[in-house]
Order: structure tokens, then C-alpha cells, then sequence
């Protein structure tokens, strides 16, 4: 993966792949989306110990840096917007009808959607645009970047709620080696 620095929606730069860590590059849909809310949760929840163990979180969206910004401002992690989907093109994340259709997404959209309806009533979360942009068919994606820009580990989800749980995060990055393999040619 080439080196890259990545604005987030907060007007920083995050550096892909990272000097000194891994990454976690994770490809959400739309700027609130109950779904991926449901699941960023569980992330910032357990963002001390993703920290801890050398990863960092690079959270990816469809939606343009305006409308997430009023979803994701206090999100401990980077948020990029990508509206005109080149790094979801770039990484093979796709967009299907299966996303919202799998009978295995169904209990997590409930769940999601209930969840949600409870934070825009307490005023923790906004509700998201009736027109999303980029829609509401994208698919989930998980990428463990190493620092020299190999991707260790990858996941794409076949519907909405497809993604590595926190727990999955953590044990790919205890498994993985932090140094590049050595270069036979060199030995």
C-alpha cells in the first residue's frame, strides 16, 4: 500500500500506514447510520485497550465531511470522509443489495435501529439524511495495515453488520508480527 496522509473531518491529517503502530482502516456507509453507530460504540468503548495493544483506528465514510462532522465530533479516533468512494474503489469495497437483504443483518438492523432511536432521544446522535449520500447499500470493510504499508488482514463484509468485533481486532493484532518478513536475498 503506498504511504498516504489522509484529512480527517476534523481538518487533521492521519498518516496511512503509520510509522509506529498499525492501522485498523475500517469502511463504514453514511453519516449516521444506526448500523455502523451500533458498532462504533463497541470501538470507542474499547479504544483505550485498541491503543494499548498498537493499533490505531481510521474510520472511512461515503458522506461528505459537513454532514459527518455532526455525527462523529466526539469520536476518539480519525474519521475521513470519502464521498466520491476512491478509497473504498481502491480497497474493493462494495456497495450490494445484500447489505440490508441477508437474513443474518436483520437482528443487527433491529438492534441498531432501537439503540439509535433511544441516543436521538437522550441527544447523544442525530438522525441521518432521508437521502444518504453514496445510499444505503454499502458493505462493511476491515483492513489491518502494518507499517511498512502491508495489508496484514482483510474482511469484507457480506452485509451491514459484517465487520471484526473488537475482540477479533485485538487477537489479529496479537498474532501479528510487527516486523516486515526478512528478504531471502539479503540473509
Amino acid at each position: 500500500m503506498k504511504e498516504r496522509s489522509l484529512a480527517t473531518v476534523s481538518g487533521d491529517q492521519v498518516a496511512v500506514p503509520a510509522p509506529d503502530r498499525l492501522i485498523h482502516l475500517q469502511f463504514r456507509r453514511f453519516a449516521g447510520c444506526p448500523v455502523c453507530n451500533l458498532h462504533l460504540r463497541s470501538v470507542v468503548r474499547r479504544h483505550q485497550e485498541i491503543e494499548a495493544a498498537g493499533v490505531r483506528e481510521v474510520v472511512v465514510f461515503h458522506s461528505p465531511a459537513e454532514e459527518l462532522l455532526r455525527h462523529t465530533a466526539d469520536l476518539p479516533f480519525a474519521v475521513i470522509a470519502d464521498p466520491a468512494r476512491r478509497l473504498y474503489t481502491e480497497f474493493g469495497v462494495e456497495r450490494s443489495f445484500r447489505a440490508l437483504l441477508l437474513p443474518r443483518a436483520w437482528a443487527p438492523i433491529v438492534r441498531a435501529v432501537l439503540s439509535g432511536v433511544r441516543e436521538v432521544a437522550r441527544g447523544r446522535e442525530h438522525l441521518p439524511s432521508s437521502s444518504p449520500n453514496g445510499g444505503r447499500l454499502g458493505l462493511p470493510a476491515d483492513f489491518l495495515i502494518a507499517p511498512d504499508g502491508r495489508v496484514l488482514a482483510a474482511k469484507h463484509g457480506e452485509h451491514v453488520y459484517d465487520q471484526w468485533s473488537v475482540d477479533e481486532l485485538l487477537e489479529l493484532a496479537a498474532r501479528t508480527p510487527r516486523t516486515p518478513p526478512a528478504n531471502p536475498a539479503t540473509r
